[in-house]
């Protein structure tokens, strides 16, 4: 049973969300349910993972998701949503961990939590990618080799966190960018690749042979984990 695993819980219909809740209550989770966004950041530090609805009362799922992706990197974001319109599904994916459409079985919904819990982006409050360290709880980059904290700049460090929530996965350069910076990219725009550039140069052992963020010739870049 996933003991101690605490879910913050965001949906305002009364049914649906107490059929969820009671059946994450059934399979071991703790599970706090709120009926708007409204306060949500202040509940998403004691959780492991946060599902969310895209139809909320006041500010929208998406919204209130991007919001707290920014307030907690490291904690997951699953969305929920009667919409099945590849546009809202990839207006979520560029913050949320994985989307959900309605109808759904419970033990589907069960089954994708327990996959974003188990990548452990908690566990250990850390990720390491090779001799680099990412410190979760305060935002830090760390050289496991010297022990000394790597500067990031802000968006150096977004990026590097979008590739941590979406980990083995080719991510195409129009889907961090517009993640990141939050607007449309432009064809031929060289921001994202400067930026990547200059943070192989800080994380990687050899910039010019990077194994941490790989580049994938004619698609994207991918970080394995």
């Amino acid at each position: 049973m996933p003991l101690n695993r605490r879910i913050l819980y965001i949906e305002d219909d009364p049914e649906i969300g107490s059929w969820v809740s009671d059946d994450l209550r059934q399979r071991g989770y703790e599970v706090n349910w709120l009926r708007s966004g409204e306060g949500a950041d202040k509940e998403l530090p004691r959780c492991d993972l946060a599902i969310l609805d895209v139809m909320l009362p006041g500010l929208d799922g998406f919204t209130v998701g991007q919001r707290l992706k920014r307030a907690a990197p490291h904690i997951p974001i699953l969305m929920l949503s009667a919409r099945t319109d590849v546009d809202d599904k990839l207006t979520g994916l560029k913050f949320a961990d994985d989307y959900v459409t309605k109808p759904f079985h419970a033990d589907e919904l069960a089954a994708r939590v327990e996959v974003l819990l188990r990548r452990g982006r908690r566990g250990g409050h850390s990720v390491e990618l090779g001799h680099i360290v990412v410190n979760f709880t305060d935002n830090t980059v760390v050289d496991g080799r010297t022990g000394e904290e790597v500067p990031l700049t802000g968006k150096q460090h977004a990026i590097l966190l979008y590739f941590l929530r979406h980990p083995n996965q080719i991510l195409m350069k129009e889907q961090i960018y517009e993640a990141v910076w939050g607007e449309p990219y432009l064809e031929g725009d060289k921001t994202l690749m400067v930026h990547i550039r200059r943070l192989r140069e800080k994380i990687e052992k050899e910039p010019a042979v990077p194994e941490i963020i790989e580049t994938v010739r004619g698609l994207g870049y991918r970080v394995k984990q």
